[in-house]
């Protein structure tokens, strides 16, 4: 006669005691994971709540209310973006603002790209090269600003006096409305080339060069080899140069602010440069904060415009 002993009941493969102590080290180490997790992210965390998503809530939270820094606020709702969607002034801005990203942006790009891609080939001196390129972008702006203000005088400036050799009248560079722009522009190309430059040489730099080596066997020219496998591999660091390059010329202040103070008749009154004098010369803050969200959400449209544009056109290398 057989006896039938009845198995003990299981959760999860373990008898029931050993499952139950198993299910609670699984949840203290998930909880213990957990926490170190959230103490390595706390210092970063920590400086996106305090320096970016708190002020951009206070700014939020301004543009709702009529303010002069001085007195009690005075909710407004909507009044404030009702009036800045019919101001003549702050479409000027954004125009201006506009004109000065498409007047920067290709032209610092494209001159980068070529210096890095001349600094890229084995040369003499190319380490030196690289740091006089870089030394602009080390220099504060404000002091660069003062400096090309000079370079620039109509009268005095060394721009004139080289086109006077050779018989050319310069303009008034900075006090005219057509060439102010271009030139305040200039400035800022001139300044960040060299940094932007550093990013596309580390780019360049991370291609493999066996890809080179096979094009070259197959009889492939120089600009083919470009277009079909440097551009290509080169597409996450034009990616970031773009996003970063885009948001800083939507942010553009001190060159205007040194050089021209939105003038001449507002040619270059950028929208960062209006939202100062709103806020702090004519002590409108609440008006100024909408302005704020408005820039705030053209950057943010730009940006995932160029996340989309990029998400599906870009290699990632890793060999």
């Amino acid at each position: 006669m057989s006896v039938r002993t009845r198995p003990p009941s299981t959760s999860g493969g373990y008898p029931t005691r050993q499952g139950a102590r198993a299910r609670k080290s699984a949840r203290r180490h998930a909880w213990r994971a957990a926490v170190e997790g959230y103490l390595l992210i706390a210092p970063s965390l920590a400086g996106f709540v305090i320096f970016l998503l708190a002020p951009l809530l206070g700014v939020a939270l301004v543009s709702l209310f009529d303010w002069n820094l001085m007195g009690d606020p005075e909710f407004v709702g909507l009044r404030n973006y009702t009036e800045m969607a019919g101001d003549s002034e702050f479409w000027r801005s954004l125009r201006n603002t506009v004109y000065y990203v498409v007047l920067n942006i290709p032209a610092q790009t494209v001159l980068a790209l070529l210096l890095a891609l001349a600094l890229n080939r084995r040369m003499r001196g190319r380490n030196l090269f690289r740091v006089i390129y870089v030394l602009p972008w080390m220099a504060m702006p404000v002091a660069l600003g003062i400096v090309w203000t000079w370079v620039f005088d109509p009268e005095y400036g060394a721009i004139n006096k080289m086109l006077g050799v050779f018989g050319i009248d310069g303009p008034d560079w900075l006090t005219d409305s057509g060439w102010a722009m271009p030139v305040v522009a200039s400035v800022n190309i001139w300044q960040y080339t060299g940094y932007t430059m550093l990013f596309l040489l580390a780019g360049l730099q991370s291609i493999p060069v066996s890809l080179y080596e096979a094009a070259n066997v197959d009889g492939s020219g120089p600009v083919r080899t470009f277009f079909q496998i440097t551009l290509p591999l080169l597409r996450p660091s034009l990616f970031f140069v773009l996003v970063t390059n885009t948001i800083g010329s939507f942010q553009m202040f001190d060159t205007v602010y040194v050089m021209t103070q939105g003038g001449p008749g507002g040619a270059t009154d950028t929208l960062t440069f209006h939202i100062y004098q709103q806020g702090f010369q004519l002590f409108r803050s609440g008006y100024a904060a909408a302005m704020a969200m408005a820039l705030f959400a053209l950057i943010l449209l730009v940006t995932a415009a160029q996340f989309l544009y990029f998400r599906k056109r870009t290699i990632y290398d890793f060999s």
